[in-house]
C-alpha cells in the first residue's frame, strides 16, 4: 500500500513539473502597442505604433526611423483577408494599393520553436520588479535563424532577433502593449485611398521587409 501512495505521490510530481514547463502559445487576439525595428545589420532604425486584430486578419503600423542622416516615415495597413496592402503618405495625401500574398500569422510561439531558458527580466527580489518571460529560437526559411522572447503570463510577444543571409539581422523590439484596439478606424484605410488603383507588384512579405525596402530606397536618395 505504501508503494503504491508513493508511486502515486511521484506520478503527481511529475505532472506538476510537466505543467510548470513553459508551453507554445498564441498571443491575445486584439493588441495595440508601441514598435521598434532595426534592419539591415543596422542600416535603418525605426518606431512607431502598430495595431493587431487576428480575427478580422489586419495589422496597421506606423513608423518613424533613419538611414544615417535621413529620416522617413511610412504607414502600412494590411488587409490579409482582402489580400491587399496599402502604403499611406499623408504629406499629399495618396495611398499605393498592392497586392497581398502573403498569408496570415498570428503573433505566436511556432510549434516547430524550441525552449532556450525562462529567466526574470527586471529583478524577482520583490512584486512588480520583473517580468517572467520565455525565450525560444528556430529556423527560418533562407539558411536563418531566430530568437524571439515571450511573457510566461499571457504570451506577449517582446522582442525578436532574425538572421538570414540575404537581409543580415533584423531586431524588433515591442513596448506599452494594451489589451483590444485603441482606435478601430486604425484597421481602415483612409478615406482619400478609396479612389486607389490596384498595381501590378506585389507588397513586401512583411512589415518589415516593407520598412527594409523604404530605408534602402531612402539610402539610394543619398
Amino acid at each position: 500500500m505504501n508503494i503504491i501512495s508513493a508511486l502515486s505521490i511521484l506520478g503527481l510530481l511529475l505532472a506538476a513539473a510537466s505543467a510548470q514547463k513553459p508551453q507554445h502559445c498564441e498571443s491575445p487576439p486584439l493588441m495595440s502597442g508601441g514598435v521598434s525595428v532595426m534592419g539591415s545589420n543596422g542600416l535603418f532604425v525605426s518606431t512607431g505604433i502598430i495595431s493587431y486584430d487576428a480575427f478580422g486578419q489586419k495589422i496597421r503600423v506606423r513608423n518613424f526611423g533613419m538611414v544615417g542622416n535621413e529620416t522617413f516615415a511610412v504607414d502600412q495597413l494590411m488587409l490579409f483577408n482582402e489580400k491587399v496592402y496599402y502604403e499611406i503618405d499623408w504629406r499629399k495625401p495618396s495611398c499605393k494599393k498592392r497586392r497581398l500574398s502573403t498569408d496570415f500569422i498570428p503573433m505566436q510561439v511556432p510549434d516547430d520553436s524550441q525552449l532556450m531558458g525562462q529567466v526574470v527580466l527586471g529583478s524577482s527580489s520583490s512584486w512588480g520588479m520583473g517580468v517572467l518571460v520565455n525565450t525560444w529560437y528556430g529556423n527560418l526559411p533562407g539558411n536563418g535563424t531566430y530568437m524571439s522572447v515571450y511573457t510566461e503570463i499571457g504570451c506577449i510577444p517582446m522582442a525578436f532577433t532574425g538572421y538570414t543571409p540575404a537581409s543580415g539581422w533584423t531586431t524588433v523590439s515591442t513596448f506599452n502593449w494594451v489589451l483590444g484596439i485603441t482606435n478601430p478606424m486604425d484597421l481602415f484605410p483612409p478615406f482619400f485611398c478609396a479612389k486607389s488603383q490596384l498595381e501590378d507588384s506585389e507588397a513586401p512579405d512583411t512589415m518589415f521587409a516593407a520598412l527594409e525596402s523604404l530605408a534602402r530606397k531612402t539610402e539610394n536618395r543619398k
